[in-house]
């Protein structure tokens, strides 16, 4: 989770302000990011983490964030942030190529950068985006498996493919086995109320859409709704690693309420 915002470094000066000071400005927009590594404990750490520092400094260096959205850039900013995601497929490959023992690790993205009342949502793997309104939970992402691609095809009911030993196979990620990167991405109109929930497989595969929609309806602040749905996945069996981030709007025209 991060704030996004100008600054100003002052290193030197003869005014009544100390030198050093860094001024910062308003908030331009909030980031949200959960990454999901593959391969193995120590190359699955390795690439999510490489790919969560890469998304970082483009967001910082290179992403025209501080100009002011209009309807006319939304597809800029989408194209953006899938430049972004193929940045990091191409740093996790270039590192899984050149080290022996990081052959095939690759990692799940799903961010969500918010402009209010935009969400621009950027997709690779199986990891969701939710976003609950009016208690109707939708998931905004699709997942990225051979399982998913079956149910799509006619070939399974999503109640099979939920079972399928497809379920896990991904065709879409950062680095991995993939050959070429597919980044979906969605725009979202936000409204007050409503509640964003990124998370990885390990909360979706123990704990339904149904519990997730009681624990996000529920009026708790975002840190208590993710111990709960965590603790529920814990509870499930918990046999992943879990990760859960909620947003909730609660007043228009402002950033995220709490996250």
């Amino acid at each position: 989770m991060a704030e996004l915002r100008k600054s100003l470094q002052i290193h030197q000066t003869s005014l009544a302000i100390d030198n050093r000071t860094c001024l910062l400005g308003g908030a331009h927009g909030q980031l949200l990011l959960v990454a999901d590594g593959l391969g193995g404990h120590s190359a699955g750490e390795r690439a999510s983490s490489l790919a969560v520092d890469c998304l970082a400094h483009f967001a910082v260096n290179a992403m025209q964030w501080c100009l002011r959205l209009d309807e006319t850039n939304d597809q800029q900013v989408l194209a953006e942030w899938k430049e972004a995601l193929q940045r990091c497929d191409a740093q996790v490959h270039q590192e899984s190529e050149a080290l022996p023992e990081r052959h095939g690790m690759g990692t799940t993205v799903t961010l969500a950068y918010i402009a209010w009342p935009r969400a621009y949502i950027i997709h690779a793997g199986d990891s969701r985006c939710y976003l609950l309104r009016q208690s109707r939970l939708e998931q905004i992402t699709t997942d990225h498996t051979i399982a998913q691609r079956m149910v799509e095809a006619g070939m399974l009911t999503a109640d099979q493919a939920a079972h399928s030993r497809y379920s896990h196979v991904l065709w879409n990620a950062i680095g991995g086995s993939a050959e070429k990167l597919s980044p979906e991405a969605h725009q979202v109109e936000l409204r007050a109320g409503d509640v964003l929930l990124l998370c990885t497989d390990g909360l979706t595969n123990e704990v339904g859409d149904g519990s997730i929609a009681a624990v996000l309806s529920e009026h708790l602040d975002a840190a208590a709704m993710c111990r709960r749905l965590v603790d529920a996945a814990n509870q499930a069996g918990g046999r992943d690693n879990i990760t859960a981030l909620v947003a909730r709007f609660t007043s228009p025209g402002e950033a995220p309420a709490n996250v």
